[in-house]
């Protein structure tokens, strides 16, 4: 298990590893947005798609996101499925709060409208699931690097470089592995 990692890792980064041999998970940083006994449930912060999210997503969210911003494939898991995380002023207008003030934003916003004080928004297609003690596991076998997430990782403008950037970040023996090349045997 990693050191000083809470057992609950709501609101915290999964790094995968070079362990982990899925490749939906090929250099992958995951925001846990909610674990608990029965599991856990996360989005892949680094992976966007070609899709516009202003073509995908319905009304007052589309009109919330920036111009130009892409969806995010978020995991494997239901790529039908939708989840939009924003950064709120007022965290009680979050369905569920991740971390600080970064929250999901309600199924039916769209009906009830984005208050202005929604400073950022992000819209993921899928997400990323365990069962109970899957992720605990995954863990354990050195599958997954536990990190503290910070806003700018979830509404970053080069996901193709947060794996690196979160792991410098972590610093000591997780610089080593932040500078290895996508593939070794080029080295």
């Amino acid at each position: 298990m990693t050191e000083d990692a809470p057992r609950w890792r709501r609101g915290r980064l999964l790094i995968a590893t070079p362990k982990l041999g899925d490749s939906h998970f090929h250099r992958a940083v995951v925001l846990i947005i909610e674990h608990s006994e029965e599991g856990a449930l996360g989005v892949i912060l680094n992976r966007p798609t070609e899709n516009l999210s202003s073509e995908v997503v319905p009304g007052r969210i589309a009109e919330a996101v920036e111009p130009g911003e892409r969806i995010h494939e978020g995991g494997p898991v239901r790529p039908e499925a939708m989840i939009v995380l924003a950064e709120f002023e007022d965290v009680e207008d979050a369905a569920a709060i991740a971390f600080d003030s970064i929250g999901v934003v309600s199924p039916d916003a769209d009906e009830e409208g984005l208050d202005a004080d929604v400073a950022a928004i992000r819209v993921f297609c899928g997400y990323t699931g365990w069962d109970a003690g899957q992720l605990e596991r995954e863990i354990e076998e050195d599958s997954w690097i536990d990190a503290a997430c910070v806003p700018d990782d979830v509404f970053t403008r080069a996901p193709e470089s947060l794996w690196s950037r979160v792991l410098e970040r972590k610093g000591g023996r997780y610089r080593l592995v932040a500078s290895m090349p996508d593939d070794p045997s080029l080295n």
